[in-house]
């Protein structure tokens, strides 16, 4: 079903199964086919291509030659019913890739709402990507990666699959990561190693100095100290009760899945 406000370029080919929302727009010789939802006001460039099953939100603008909801390329794939979802108000810069999921996980890809990915960035199957984010040109996520919100990844960073990296972490320029990266830590080198607290970040957006100096001190309990990341967590359990800024820094030590970087 195609709005009657939508406008499709006419070399655009979409497939009879596609739902483009009112005020979308088409570019040239981009091709749109299977269970495709394009939601309100999303601006498609030309020579994108599009394959479903795969939900786009509101507002987002989809540059040339990006490749949005192809087949992954995890071998065990056989072409099983699996799906990704992006939020509202991203932009997707030229030469994307984002991938379908997989039935060896939750069948889905998911990607949230006001992100940015640089050319080239690579969102692999059944990654989670929470919202406000920032990935910079040829940022790679492997398979089943989550990212909490306002993650920024340098360019050139990647990321092991199954690794996790916390909300309002910074990841520099060409790192690697084999392990988690807590929230609000940054992470630079191969392998990445933490270097501190990413404050000016926390500062922008509106962190109290009273918070950021609790983060503070939660990073050197758990990096400066000498303890084993449960000894962390019990001796940030207390800062825990008054911020709960280190409470997030808490719960993601207790559910975290390679290990953390040290």
């Amino acid at each position: 079903m195609i709005d009657s406000t939508a406008m499709i370029h006419p070399t655009a080919l979409i497939g009879s199964d596609v739902t483009v929302k009112s005020g979308v727009q088409i570019g040239a010789y981009s091709v749109v086919e299977g269970d495709v939802t394009i939601g309100e006001n999303s601006w498609i460039g030309s020579h994108v291509v599009i394959k479903g099953r795969t939900t786009i939100g509101r507002n987002n603008r989809i540059y040339q030659f990006a490749s949005i909801g192809e087949a992954c390329q995890d071998l065990k794939y056989r072409g099983e019913d699996t799906e990704l979802v992006i939020g509202d108000d991203n932009t997707i810069r030229e030469s994307v890739t984002m991938h379908r999921g997989t039935i060896q996980d939750n069948a889905l890809t998911k990607v949230g709402s006001h992100n940015l990915f640089m050319i080239n960035a690579h969102v692999a199957h059944d990654c989670i990507i929470g919202d406000n984010c920032i990935f910079a040109n040829n940022a790679t996520l492997a398979g089943h990666v989550t990212i909490g919100d306002y993650v920024i990844f340098g360019g050139l960073a990647a990321i092991h699959q199954f690794g996790k990296v916390g909300a309002h972490a910074f990841i520099g320029g060409c790192a690697a990561l084999n392990r988690d990266v807590p929230p609000y830590v940054m992470a630079v080198g191969n392998y990445a190693r933490p270097v501190t607290i990413n404050s000016e970040g926390l500062r922008r957006r509106g962190f109290s100095n009273e918070a950021i100096r609790a983060l503070r001190r939660a990073y050197k309990i758990l990096y400066r100290e000498g303890y084993t990341v449960e000894q962390a967590i019990e001796q940030m359990q207390t800062m825990s009760d008054e911020f709960p800024e280190v409470k997030l820094f808490v719960d993601f030590l207790s559910n975290h899945g390679r290990g953390i970087i040290r």
